[in-house]
């Protein structure tokens, strides 16, 4: 396990504590597991844009009737 420093904010340190008190853990655990899951959520985004210019390269994009019924899931009809 590696150890470092992380200059934050008076206040986002006060706003941490606050958490950890209420967690029952360590200032230290509470910002491994939000440094954790940071690293893990940009890593899925990133895939994902990667994959999806993939497949632009390769030529892969919806046709107007595919688009058409992603859009239809979110919009309602006039009426």
């Amino acid at each position: 396990m590696t150890a470092f420093t992380v200059r934050l904010s008076d206040d986002t340190t006060d706003r941490l504590d606050q958490l950890a008190e209420k967690l029952d853990r360590s200032r230290s655990y509470v910002a491994a597991q939000a440094i954790e899951d940071f690293v893990t959520r940009q890593e899925w985004q990133l895939a994902e844009i990667e994959a999806g210019l993939a497949e632009a390269e390769r030529g892969e994009f919806a046709n107007e009737q595919e688009l058409a019924a992603v859009i239809a899931k979110y919009i309602k009809p006039a009426g």
